[in-house]
């Protein structure tokens, strides 16, 4: 009963990081597929600029949900049993984001899932470093990727200096890995349409986008 109960559980958690918000309200509210316009990205901040603030901060509620519901499944359901089953949950979630079945598995980064699985995990303290982090790099930079990109990077430093946990900090660095990966030719595009390294990073407005 046991694996039955892994196996649903981790099945339902890929099914859940696959409901695509951003491209349902992109049809639903201009008719297009958010994946062809702006970055191309299915994620909030692409439907922020391409379709309204409200419905890309929708979206991120969302997107984060699913990670903050994917944990708490499993650790109501699986920690019991297995540790490791829960940590694959959280994985999984955001793989169900990248990679989801109902899209031909032509999905997001997995930002905001991630944010949603760690804030989850190491509530309240590493969700209140990361949000911190985030609002200062935000004045900063005005680039909301890259700040709560690097404010996802805090997670596993508040794992290991603070919750002195280390599969918190192996686990963590893995969630942050998977959407770092799949930004990277983004990241490239972003400083080649740039110019310089400090025009890429630091921004004029939240309007100037490449």
């Amino acid at each position: 009963m046991t694996g039955l109960l892994i196996a649903a559980v981790l099945i339902g958690a890929y099914l859940l990081g696959s409901i695509p918000s951003a491209y349902l309200i992109g049809k639903f509210k201009k008719g297009t597929d958010i994946r062809k316009v702006g970055s191309k990205n299915m994620g909030a901040m692409n439907v922020i600029y391409n379709v309204g603030f409200w419905w890309g901060a929708l979206v991120m509620i969302i997107d984060i949900g699913k990670g903050v519901l994917a944990m708490f499944v499993a650790k109501e359901l699986l920690l019991p049993h297995s540790e490791l089953a829960y940590y694959a949950a959280g994985i999984i979630v955001i793989l169900g984001h990248n990679f989801p079945v109902f899209l031909k598995f032509r999905g997001g980064k997995g930002g905001a899932t991630a944010v949603g699985v760690l804030s989850y995990l190491m509530f309240p303290f590493g969700f209140l470093v990361g949000l911190g982090f985030f609002g200062v790099l935000m004045l900063i930079t005005r680039f909301p990727t890259l700040s709560y990109g690097l404010g996802l990077l805090t997670f596993p430093f508040v794992g290991w200096l603070h919750y002195h946990n280390g599969n918190w900090v192996i686990f963590s660095s893995i969630v942050v890995a998977i959407p770092f990966i799949r930004y990277v030719p983004r990241l490239k595009e972003i400083y080649g349409k740039a110019g310089n390294l400090g025009h890429a990073i630091r921004r004029k407005n939240l309007k100037d986008r490449f």
